[in-house]
């Protein structure tokens, strides 16, 4: 099973807050190991703009801290799993864990059935 996972990532580990990382890491996994880790600057945030460009780099999978309901909604109607509440590490490690099952997660969101888990948070500048 080949996966891209996509984490934001600021100062080397998982940024806390999706909308406010300086980069994604992109991992590429193939049969339940990384082959290749790539980091991105993205596009500049706007509402809806890093889910839609995330998923447009081909993601299969976003390993993120926290985020918005919208951005979650983007995710799942293009296809890309989200889980949430990860703990801050480097992409390897979250992305190792996730793959042996050892990833604690407050939240994933893969089926489509999101709906009543309001995440509400401001935006500070």
């Amino acid at each position: 099973m080949n996966k891209r996972i996509a984490i934001p990532m600021a100062a080397g580990k998982l940024s806390a807050h999706f909308g406010h990382c300086e980069a994604f890491a992109f991992v590429d996994v193939q049969d339940k190991k990384i082959v290749k880790v790539t980091s991105f600057d993205p596009p500049e945030h706007q509402p809806g703009t890093y889910p839609r460009w995330v998923a447009a780099q081909g993601a299969t999978d976003v390993l993120a801290g926290g985020m918005g309901p919208q951005a979650v909604t983007l995710f799942n109607e293009a296809g890309v799993n989200v889980f949430v509440g990860a703990p801050i590490k480097t992409a390897e490690e979250l992305v190792e864990d996730f793959l042996n099952d050892r990833l604690s997660l407050s939240a994933n969101y893969c089926d489509h059935d999101g709906e009543g888990h309001e995440h509400r948070h401001g935006h500070h500048h």
